[in-house]
């Protein structure tokens, strides 16, 4: 890109940013200037990622790497966003790398997904960082659900149940709420949403059927991840007996 397509790229972006801080700022939401750390580090990592596809993966043991630094970078924030669970980190890291992992080497060792680098890497991308969401949406929900619901936990726990029997509703509860907004995005897709595979398969010149085919794939994939991801996660966390910490606001 030259400068001059450049300027109208970023000031276009400044713009939808500007306004994304005005009206949360209206809405006195709190999150001060996170909107704009989040796109500057998404521009960057996303630089670092063209630079690695235009030639950098040349070999199956770097494309191994980058995977794994998505994975640890996943791991590390859904860790972060579960830390008012007394095993909410070790649950949001293992949902993750379990989640991620298994769906990964099936899409492979199924075929659904042709062997080439550039493909690996985006369907693990994608996989993973919904696999962080869940994991995020799960555990938030879970530690909210646990803290005002320790009555009937407590309950379980005084008639002689294991910790895990105890959260069992509750746990349900949190896996099945971080898991809608990803089956309703697929209840809809085509219809309300063009997801960004689709799209991007067709803007690199794919045909309609083999974007789509595409897209079926990663939808499924999704969905697969986020289901491990949710009840390991949930699993892990809810497997002792303690209060958590206070959501925070």
């Amino acid at each position: 890109m030259t400068i001059t397509e450049v300027l109208p790229f970023l000031g276009g972006i400044t713009v939808l940013l500007v306004i994304t801080l005005a009206v949360l700022r209206f809405a006195e939401v709190g999150l001060g200037w996170l909107p704009v750390v989040a796109i500057v580090r998404a521009v960057v990592q996303l630089a670092l990622v063209a630079l690695l596809l235009s030639g950098a993966l040349t070999a199956w043991w770097s494309v191994a790497a980058f995977v794994g630094l998505m994975l640890t970078t996943a791991s590390v924030t859904s860790l972060r966003r579960a830390r008012g669970l007394p095993r909410g980190p070790l649950g949001a890291v293992l949902g993750v790398v379990i989640g991620t992992l298994v769906t990964l080497g099936l899409v492979l060792v199924l075929g659904l997904v042709d062997l080439r680098f550039e493909r690996v890497i985006a369907i693990a991308g994608i996989v993973s960082g919904n696999a962080m969401t869940v994991a995020t949406l799960s555990m938030r929900r879970f530690a909210s659900d646990l803290h005002t619901g320790w009555g009937e936990v407590e309950a379980w726990l005084s008639l002689g149940a294991q910790p895990r029997r105890a959260g069992k509703r509750l746990r349900q509860t949190a896996v099945r709420e971080a898991l809608l907004p990803n089956l309703d995005q697929t209840k809809n897709t085509g219809l309300v949403t063009l997801p960004g595979a689709f799209v991007g398969a067709l803007f690199a010149g794919a045909a309609p059927l083999e974007a789509a085919q595409f897209q079926i794939v990663v939808l499924t994939a999704i969905m697969l991840a986020g289901a491990i991801t949710a009840v390991v996660a949930t699993q892990v966390a809810s497997g002792v007996a303690l209060k958590p910490a206070e959501p925070a606001q």
